[in-house]
């Protein structure tokens, strides 16, 4: 198939064979012009599509290079433009969705746009819904992946139902039927023990960064979301007010500060998945997490201020590419399997308290699940008795099993 020549048409080399992808010239990407390259495996057996697609795709092109832009707020019937009017929109949800969910959002968006963008809503059937299943799912291997696209494009007609676009409300009956013919993906249920995270700690202490220890022991004790624990850098015209600024990447950072833990090592924060919404605190008693006490050890109180989990090279909060280059390196290291995540430290923790018998209701309390009272000033009974509890459990679990804290160094 690499014999198919075409207008900006390259081969990747990949372990699955080679696969086609259309490139943008340089001096126009340089110049603004998207997309910058878009994915055609979809039409790798079909020379004479690919050749004509690479041809449209071309065009669209140089008819940019002459300086005609379309109003990309205009919808025209097709699957590209909905997607368009979708990010684009003052009053559209996307611009709604957090930092963290924004970037898979445009990952799909991007991924969408370029598969299928060409496609009029009105002559999409549910057969064709089930080929691009296949497609973005690589034949059900990623079915997370193919449901991410699916959420992607019924967001966008769900805006465009809205604004009363044509084919939007019928696009999405068929794409609901046919869902409910889909396999659904399975749930994440890869975790690690104790034993584990303090063998995953002492890699990380072998590496002489004890930062990266105490994100990791914080993380599973507490069951924080790592993108709380470790933070998130997000563009400066996101909401809310951070004294954690990068001026020459023009980001800002929200995470866990030393201000969140007490002088009774009581930990009390507001994760950035319910700061806007339902405003439920986390708290966690500090003095139950053996872990995360040895790793404390290394941090004197003078130095506890700004961000918890840092650059010892920059004082910066890591960003997302560093912090899992580093993970990586310490998994691997400490013989964990390469299915496991760094996320999988929550998952892990509240694993563990599950196992050592602890109520679903406090497990949720704990990790901000249920609706409880909270409030900034003073602490929730409900849930500081509810993790007091988890707590005390876990610990009576590692000692029944013979996993404690372990030295991590």
């Amino acid at each position: 198939m690499e014999t198919v020549k075409a207008p900006g048409l390259k081969w990747r080399k990949l372990a699955s064979g080679p696969s086609p992808i259309w490139v943008a010239d340089e001096a126009d990407v340089k110049n603004g012009y998207q997309p910058k390259t878009v994915n055609l495996k979809h039409l790798a057996d079909q020379p004479e599509m690919l050749a004509a697609k690479c041809a449209s795709l071309q065009a669209d092109m140089l008819l940019w290079r002459t300086g005609y832009r379309r109003d990309l707020l205009k919808f025209d019937g097709t699957i590209r433009s909905l997607l368009d009017v979708y990010e684009l929109h003052e009053r559209s949800p996307y611009r709604k969705l957090k930092h963290s969910s924004r970037r898979p959002y445009n990952h799909y968006i991007r991924r969408v746009r370029g598969h299928i963008g060409s496609v009029r809503l009105n002559d999409v059937t549910g057969v064709d819904i089930l080929n691009w299943h296949d497609l973005w799912s690589e034949g059900g291997k990623h079915l997370a992946a193919a449901a991410m696209a699916r959420a992607v494009l019924d967001a966008a007609i769900s805006f465009g139902i809205m604004l009363r676009f044509a084919g939007c409300v019928e696009l999405s009956t068929i794409l609901r039927e046919t869902r409910r013919k889909l396999p659904a993906p399975r749930s994440r249920e890869t975790s690690m023990s104790a034993q584990e995270v303090i063998s995953l700690r002492k890699s990380a202490h072998a590496r002489g960064e004890p930062i990266m220890a105490l994100a990791y022991a914080l993380a599973f004790e507490t069951v924080l979301r790592l993108w709380d624990v470790v933070g998130q850098w997000v563009p400066l015209d996101m909401p809310g007010v951070s004294v954690v600024i990068d001026a020459k990447r023009e980001e800002k950072w929200f995470g866990l500060s030393w201000d969140s833990i007490g002088p009774d090592l009581m930990l009390e924060y507001t994760p950035s998945k319910t700061a806007e919404t339902t405003h439920k605190t986390i708290l966690y008693p500090l003095t139950k997490a053996p872990m995360v006490l040895e790793e404390l050890a290394h941090w004197p109180v003078e130095k506890r201020s700004g961000p918890v989990i840092a650059s010892p090279d920059t004082g910066l909060p890591y960003l997302e590419q560093n912090w899992r280059k580093r993970f990586n390196k310490d998994r691997k290291a400490a013989g964990i399997a390469t299915n496991v995540w760094a996320r999988d430290l929550r998952a892990s923790g509240i694993s563990e308290g599950r196992a050592s018998n602890v109520s679903l209701d406090d497990a949720a309390k704990v990790a901000g699940h249920a609706g409880t009272r909270t409030t900034k000033k003073v602490y929730d009974r409900a849930v500081l008795e509810a993790a007091d509890r988890f707590a005390e459990a876990r610990l009576q679990g590692r000692e029944r099993t013979g996993n404690g804290s372990g030295n991590a160094r």
